[in-house]
């Protein structure tokens, strides 16, 4: 028998998800932000950006309360590393919406997109 275990976890091996700790009352969950035009018509954008529920509280932490990374991260219950992977993502995307006119889509925790 191997010294290790293979296990499949979120679609791959590893360890397990560490649980997140995510504001409940949050006005955003499950909301769609789509682009108009200046004369109010809908932007053709393209695909939604998916913004996680842990990437919209991480971006409220940081940014909105002005926590520092280690803060924020010690009130999600994850690394400092973890949290500023979460955020350099969810940065990326809310970019990527604004530069192509895509449309933002925040998940509801436990339910999706």
């Amino acid at each position: 028998m191997p010294g290790w275990m293979w296990r499949w976890r979120r679609g791959g091996p590893g360890r397990p998800p560490k649980p997140r700790v995510i504001a409940p009352d949050s006005a955003a969950w499950g909301v769609v932000f789509e682009p108009f035009t200046m004369d109010g018509r809908p932007y053709p954008g393209g695909e939604p950006v998916v913004l996680s529920p842990d990437e919209v509280e991480a971006l409220r932490l940081v940014y909105l309360e002005g926590l520092t990374q280690g803060e924020a991260a010690e009130r999600m219950g994850v690394s400092r590393g973890t949290l500023w992977r979460i955020l350099r993502e969810a940065r990326r995307k809310v970019a990527l919406a604004l530069v192509e006119g895509r449309p933002i889509v925040v998940e509801h925790p436990g339910r999706g997109a």
